[in-house]
């Protein structure tokens, strides 16, 4: 190992590493992460490690979220429709085992992603799209090998072919994600992973791979290859072998340092390069440090919103369980002129104010408007008391207005945005009608998330970061009776539901911008959740840094947001 990379080693359990030298990056982040293995990376913790040590068949041009271009595949066609798509792959590219890549790597990277198809991972998207079926063999019996082997596979001049069983015009984006980089099979065979054979399939369907042998060591074809991993720190250096050349960063430290205090200082003295800043107004703890680049009025990604549960499973929640001014019952939300009532009396204009510094913008629906099918002709809620309370005195035929309620609306533990959201319309509502009491509660993310889930929840504030740069992951995921947030939900529209299967069903783009608006312009009528101003996103970074700007930083890399860059590591350099 290169002396430079023994000392580093040596310093990973350190919170500060000063005197960083220029072939170094260093990171400070306040949590760990859950896993290097690519067919369970479902968190931007993971995907930022994911995304450089592993490569995918086709990446993001630039900052652009519209525009695809090859990375491990040097082009592609579709035939019959759009069901077959066939890759003609880069040759002489190596593993990090020194393996080289073949159109088997890239086969087996699928299949496996197909057969193990866990409830916790991302590939449920993918097998959508190549099986019909988002769930995987156990749960749904149509799932078979001569389908995982069919839908997947090599053909005689070593190209890769997909065949769809229907044509998905989201196919392509959902290549670009992260965890659908190619693996080395040999490596991972010999680690003790699948081996990608029919008669062992059958034994890995479901299993939970996050603490997988492949987790531990990787092998992709990506510019970084692991060294170390513990508790309070991962290192990663440059792969000698790598087929796009040498980059100027050498090495990668990502530090856990749960404290925002000792990050920001250590982002100020220059011992980190990159930290994990949180929300817009810890910048202002950033005014005047002369070492440090503040790059704003970035693209925001994600979509926020405030839940109206339409059935409430849990009576906890509900309190008598009547409208009797003590509680509310289970379909509350249900009324049309309840969840009218609660999206005209947040304030808008104040949260963007208060929580976002004046940097935030309304949208017309729940889907980025840097994103395909945005409609910004939209109608969206404005802040209006006297609509609010003439929603009020119609919801349950007067007895919502006449009887008053208490609700429990819930956010993330820690959460500030969220928690200032819920006081806000906490605020609103009471000054209404004496008899309406809003009680909001902080609550520890993985019990809201799943207490959430089975339908216990009567309102949360959540939100969704894209999987792949299409808007049916955010339309579909928000609105479909059978999308991911249904059951925190359970708002059910026909209509809706119709237009959002057709839009999954045309390649034809105009067409689907004209549904996707239609969803829009219904949801407002429905009302089926409170839609959150969208933030500006912004990075911030030591000037030693090179290789950031608005036109390299893209935002469906894990490797953005605030405190982090938009690009890949190999992309930067420092001086």
């Amino acid at each position: 190992m290169h002396k430079t990379l023994i000392a580093l080693s040596l310093a990973l359990t350190a919170t500060a590493f000063a005197a960083t030298p220029n072939d170094t990056l260093v990171i400070q982040q306040s949590a760990d992460y859950p896993t290097l293995d690519p067919v369970m990376s479902y968190d931007t913790g993971s995907g930022q490690y994911v995304e450089n040590i592993y490569e995918t068949l086709v990446a993001y041009k630039g900052n652009s979220v519209r525009t695809l271009e090859p990375l491990l595949a040097t082009k592609w066609t579709q035939a019959n429709g759009g069901k077959t798509w066939t890759f003609t792959l880069r040759k002489n590219v190596k593993f990090h085992s020194g393996n080289t890549m073949t159109c088997n790597d890239a086969a087996y990277s699928f299949r496996r992603a197909l057969v193990v198809n866990n409830p916790d991972s991302w590939t449920w998207f993918i097998s959508e799209s190549l099986l019909g079926t988002a769930s995987n063999a156990k749960d749904d019996k149509s799932v078979t090998w001569a389908k995982i082997s069919g839908a997947v596979s090599c053909n005689s001049a070593g190209q890769l072919v997909f065949k769809l069983p229907k044509a998905d015009p989201a196919f392509l984006a959902k290549l670009a994600y992260a965890g659908s980089g190619i693996v080395d099979q040999k490596q991972a065979a010999k680690l003790g992973e699948w081996d990608g054979k029919e008669a062992t399939w059958k034994k890995w369907i479901g299993k939970d791979l996050n603490d997988s042998a492949l987790s531990k060591a990787p092998s992709g074809t990506g510019a970084y290859q692991l060294v170390r991993r513990d508790a309070n720190a991962t290192l990663l250096r440059a792969f000698d072998g790598y087929w796009g050349g040498k980059p100027k960063i050498q090495n990668v430290i990502v530090q856990k340092v749960p404290e925002l205090a000792t990050r920001l200082e250590a982002l100020k003295r220059g011992d980190a390069d990159f930290v994990e800043i949180g929300p817009r107004p810890n910048l202002q703890q950033l005014q005047g440090a002369q070492n440090v680049t503040i790059l704003d009025n970035l693209p925001n990604n994600t979509a926020s919103a405030l839940f109206m549960n339409q059935k409430i499973s849990d009576k906890r929640v509900l309190g008598s369980g009547k409208l009797d001014g003590k509680g509310i019952p289970a379909n509350f939300f249900a009324d049309v002129n309840v969840r009218r009532a609660f999206s005209y009396a947040f304030d808008y204009g104040r949260y963007i104010k208060e929580v976002q510094q004046g940097k935030g913008m309304q949208r017309t629906m729940a889907l980025p408007d840097i994103f395909p099918g945005y409609n910004e002709k939209g109608r969206k809620y404005t802040f209006d008391t006297k609509q609010a309370t003439a929603s009020f005195k119609k919801a349950f035929g007067g007895q919502v207005w006449k009887n008053g309620f208490v609700l429990t609306a819930r956010y993330r533990a820690g959460n500030d945005a969220q928690q200032t959201a819920m006081e806000i319309l906490k605020r609103n509502i009471e000054a209404l009608n004496p008899k309406f009491k809003v009680n909001i509660e902080g609550k520890q993310w993985s019990e809201m998330l799943e207490d959430s889930r089975t339908g216990k929840e009567a309102m949360i504030a959540i939100a969704w970061s894209p999987d792949y740069a299409d808007p049916d992951n955010f339309m579909y995921t928000y609105y479909s009776s059978q999308g991911y947030y249904h059951s925190r939900l359970n708002y059910t529209d026909k209509q809706v539901d119709t237009w959002l299967d057709q839009a999954r069903s045309t390649t034809d783009a105009k067409k689907r911008d004209a549904l996707y608006a239609k969803v829009g312009n219904r949801a407002f009528d429905t009302a089926p959740f409170i839609l959150q101003p969208a933030g500006v996103a912004f990075t911030v970074y030591n000037n030693r840094v090179k290789g950031i700007s608005k036109a390299t930083y893209n935002p469906m890399l894990s490797f953005s947001g605030a405190g982090t860059s938009g690009t890949f590591w190999k992309d930067l350099s420092k001086q």
